[in-house]
C-alpha cells in the first residue's frame, strides 16, 4: 500500500519540532550546572533564553517569507545547520556574553526556521485531515520535555554540561539535516476550503493588512499571553503553597502530557466541527483553567487543573495554522504563519516578566492568574470575529486527503 507523501512530511515536521525545539528549550536543565561550573550569574544565563525567544519570534517572520520564495526544504536545512552550530559554539563559550550570543542569537535564529515553514507546508498537503496533520506536527513540542530534557539531564550527569550540550548539538544536526531533505511541497495543494482567501488575499502585503490576519494575530497574541505566565510561574507558586520542589516540577510534566493529548483531541474535533468553533471552546477552557490556578493549593488540585489547562493550551495552538490555511493563498502561507508566530512570541514574552513583576509588587501570584483569565476570555472574544469561510468545490485533479 502506497503511503501518501503528506504523512512523510508530517513525520519530518514532528521530528523537527521535537528535536529542534526540544534542544533549544533544554536550557533550563543546563541552568544550574552551567552556573555552578562557570560562576556565571543565573540571571545572565537565563537572559540568553529571553534573547533566544525574541530572536526566534522576529526571525520566524523572515524565515516564513523566505520559505515562500526558496522552498521550505532549504529553510529547514539552514535552520538545522544553525542549530547544530549554535549548540556546539555555546558548549565551547568562554564568557557569558559569548554564550548569550551563541544561544540567544544563533540558536534563536535556528528556532525561527522550524515551526512556520514546516506547518505551512503540511497545510498544503491536506484538506480532509488538515487539523489532525498540523496537530501531529505540533505534538513534537509536547514530546520534547519527555525526551530531550531527560536526555540532557543524563548527559550532564555523566559528562558535564559542556560535553552534554556538544553531544546534543551534534546529535540534533545529525538527525535534522538528513530529515530536512524530505520536506517538499505538493505539486497541487489541497484546497477544498481555501477558495475565498486565495482570491481575496493573493499577495502577502494584502494578507497581512486583511481583517482575517488582524484577528488571527490578535487572537494568537492574547492566547499566548494567557498561558505564558501560568506555564512559567506555576511551579514557583506550587512551591510557595508548600509542595516539595521536585513534586512541584511534576505539575509542569502533567501539563506537557495533557498538551500532547489535547493536540490530538482538538485536531480531530476541528476536522469534524470546524477549526473556529473548536478554537473558541478551547480558549474558553484555557481562560477558566488559568484562573482556577489562583484557587489551587493541594497537589491533587494542581494535577487536575494542570491536566485541563495543558489540554486546552496545547490543543488550540495548531488551530491557528488551520485557520490561516482556510483564509489565505497557499503560496504565501509561510509569510502569514511567520508573521502570526511573531505575534504569538510577543505574547509569550509577556507572561514571565509580568508575572515576576506582579509577585514582586504584591507578594503573591493571585493577580497573575486573574489577569490571565481575563486576557484568555478576551482571546475567545476576539476569535468570535473570525469571518466565515466560503467554500468552493476543489478542482477534480486535487487529491483531498
Amino acid at each position: 500500500m502506497k503511503v501518501y507523501y503528506g504523512w512523510v512530511v508530517v513525520a519530518v515536521g514532528a521530528l523537527t519540532t521535537c528535536v529542534g525545539m526540544g534542544a533549544m528549550f533544554s536550557l533550563p536543565v543546563f541552568l544550574q550546572p552551567i552556573s555552578q561550573a562557570t560562576q556565571w550569574p543565573r540571571a545572565g544565563i537565563a537572559a540568553a533564553m529571553t534573547l533566544n525567544f525574541l530572536t526566534m519570534g522576529v526571525s520566524a517572520f523572515g524565515w516564513g517569507a523566505l520559505s515562500d520564495r526558496i522552498g521550505p526544504r532549504n529553510v529547514v536545512l539552514a535552520g538545522s545547520v544553525l542549530l547544530g552550530a549554535g549548540l556546539v559554539w555555546a558548549s565551547r563559550s568562554s564568557s557569558l556574553v559569548e554564550f548569550q550570543i551563541a544561544y540567544g542569537v544563533l540558536i534563536g535564529l535556528a528556532g525561527g526556521s522550524f515551526m512556520a515553514p514546516t506547518i505551512s507546508t503540511v497545510t498544503l498537503w491536506f484538506d480532509k485531515h488538515r487539523a489532525l496533520a498540523v496537530s501531529l506536527v505540533s505534538a513534537g513540542l509536547a514530546v520534547a520535555p519527555m525526551t530531550v530534557a531527560p536526555l540532557a539531564g543524563c548527559l550532564i550527569a555523566g559528562h558535564g554540561w559542556r560535553n552534554a550540550q556538544l553531544f546534543i548539538g551534534v546529535g540534533a544536526a545529525a538527525l535534522l539535516i538528513p530529515a530536512s531533505l524530505l520536506v517538499r511541497r505538493p505539486a497541487v495543494a489541497a484546497s477544498a476550503s481555501n477558495a475565498a482567501g486565495t482570491a481575496a488575499h493573493a499577495s502577502a502585503a494584502s494578507a497581512l493588512r486583511s481583517p482575517q490576519f488582524i484577528v488571527l494575530a490578535a487572537t494568537f497574541f492574547a492566547c499566548c499571553a494567557t498561558h505564558s505566565g501560568p506555564i512559567f510561574h506555576t511551579v514557583s507558586y506550587a512551591i510557595g503553597c508548600g509542595l516539595p520542589a521536585m513534586t512541584a516540577v511534576t505539575i509542569y510534566s502533567v501539563e506537557g502530557l495533557a498538551g500532547l493529548g489535547g493536540r490530538l483531541l482538538l485536531g480531530v474535533l476541528a476536522d469534524r466541527l470546524g477549526a473556529k468553533r473548536v478554537l473558541i471552546g478551547g480558549l474558553l477552557v484555557q481562560a477558566l483553567a488559568a484562573g482556577a490556578y489562583g484557587f489551587t493549593t493541594q497537589l491533587g488540585e494542581f494535577y487536575l487543573v494542570a491536566a485541563v489547562f495543558g489540554m486546552a493550551y496545547g490543543g488550540v495552538m495548531p488551530l491557528y495554522a488551520v485557520l490561516a490555511r482556510e483564509y489565505f493563498a497557499p503560496r504565501i502561507m509561510g509569510t502569514v504563519l511567520g508573521a502570526a508566530t511573531m505575534a504569538s512570541s510577543l505574547g509569550m514574552a509577556l507572561g514571565p516578566a509580568v508575572g515576576g513583576w506582579i509577585f514582586d509588587a504584591f507578594g503573591s501570584y493571585t493577580w497573575l492568574y486573574i489577569g490571565s483569565c481575563v486576557v484568555g476570555l478576551g482571546a475567545a472574544a476576539i476569535a468570535l470575529a473570525f469571518p466565515p469561510v466560503r467554500v468552493r468545490p476543489p478542482p477534480a485533479a486535487v487529491q483531498a486527503v
